[in-house]
């Protein structure tokens, strides 16, 4: 069943009507061309969402737009929030395709950033205190928890195609505990706090593939849960590959962590240029987080103009939303770079582990133009491994 959405000045529900009208078997929503409002989205099964060239679809600033809460995990934690500006949980075969943009309108929330410390600590300690997800229940204007803008929860194949996203509140692509997640030829434009651009969280198959990207925080994050609570959960993020993007702006353009404590395996990152971001690759945790991360693959890439470090390795990260109220060390693993070219960065490696977590990183044809080639603490550099099978 294929429909074509006809919308009505004034009228928000219009998208949302054509989606609900969809049968559970399979539909197709076409937006056409025009400058068109929006309340929150929520998807089904056998969906396709088609954004046709020269539509724009805008999406409301209005907070009870956004109610009633759903479940989602807010980095990386469990609990009831606002719902996401799109939203699925659940589902399977759902697309969204075209040339057209998602506008999240994220300048509203922005400033939520500086009210949001008072709810993020309640819930980062929830699990040590032993609240239960059920009755972490945010979604008000006096907590200021912000939602993603596009987040899948529990659902199996699924195509993000050729759209641009721009201006989300928060994190903006974020699939949760999905599998089969294709993002190819996307473009994410955002510049507000913690907009990062692709976050997969405690994933299992996911393909980036020829994006671009210019965010406000990290370009990719990979996530799997934080703290206690990414422990309870138990779920890695494992067979994720990175490969074509562009990445032209944000804080890394690729990084693990820091919310990695369900374990991060099996990542792979290649044939990608990094230009004008802060970091390039980065591989980030701290004391508290546990979890590990291993199999992480990256070859063939280019980084030019990077402000601080080209690869950077760290069991030291100092920027969490919230500090961990246990000492439990990460652990890394079997992380190889083979074919990196580094200009312009401050430094070229990283590396810092922890006493008690010593790292040991292969570089292999890594070439380093930088004002510091190497600095390493409780960190180490070996060669071209036997073990790797890419070359």
């Amino acid at each position: 069943m294929e429909l074509t959405c006809v919308f009505e000045e004034g009228n928000q529900n219009t998208i949302q009507e054509a989606i609900d009208r969809c049968p559970e078997s399979g539909g197709t929503v076409i937006v056409p061309a025009g400058e068109w409002k929006s309340g929150r989205l929520l998807l089904k099964s056998n969906l396709t969402l088609c954004l046709e060239e020269g539509c724009t679809i805008h999406f409301s600033d209005d907070r009870n737009d956004y109610l009633p809460v759903v479940f989602t995990r807010w980095e990386g934690v469990e609990c009831y929030n606002y719902s996401p500006l799109i939203y699925a949980y659940g589902c399977r075969n759902i697309t969204i395709c075209g040339k057209g943009i998602l506008d999240g309108c994220g300048q509203s929330w922005w400033g939520w950033k500086k009210l949001q410390q008072n709810a993020a600590d309640r819930l980062c300690c929830a699990e040590s205190l032993g609240i239960q997800p059920g009755e972490r229940v945010f979604g008000t204007e006096a907590d200021a928890l912000r939602p993603s803008f596009l987040q899948l929860i529990h659902c199996e194949h699924v195509v993000l195609r050729d759209f641009q996203i721009q201006d989300g509140p928060q994190w903006t692509i974020h699939p949760v505990y999905c599998h089969h997640v294709q993002v190819q030829g996307v473009r994410i434009v955002t510049h507000g706090p913690n907009t990062d651009g692709i976050n997969p969280d405690s994933c299992e198959d996911v393909l980036i593939e020829n994006c671009t990207f210019d965010t406000g925080d990290d370009c990719i994050a990979v996530n799997s849960g934080l703290n206690e609570d990414g422990w309870r959960v138990n779920r890695p993020c494992r067979q994720v590959e990175i490969c074509g993007c562009r990445f032209l702006g944000g804080h890394a353009a690729v990084a693990i962590g820091s919310g990695m404590s369900g374990g991060v395996e099996n990542v792979k990152i290649h044939d990608c240029t990094i230009r004008n971001t802060e970091r390039g690759i980065r591989i980030k945790s701290m004391p508290g987080r546990g979890g590990y991360v291993r199999n992480v693959d990256c070859w063939n890439m280019t980084m030019e103009q990077v402000r601080e470090e080209g690869i950077q390795v760290s069991m030291n990260y100092g920027s969490s939303t919230a500090v961990p109220v246990s000492r439990k060390a990460p652990v890394f693993s079997d992380i190889a770079f083979h074919n990196i070219r580094i200009s312009g960065a401050r430094t070229g490696v990283e590396l810092c582990g922890l006493r008690e977590s010593p790292i040991e990183v292969e570089l292999d044809e890594v070439k380093i133009e930088a004002e510091t080639r190497i600095r390493t603490e409780y960190g180490s550099v070996m060669g071209k491994s036997e073990k790797r099978g890419q070359a």
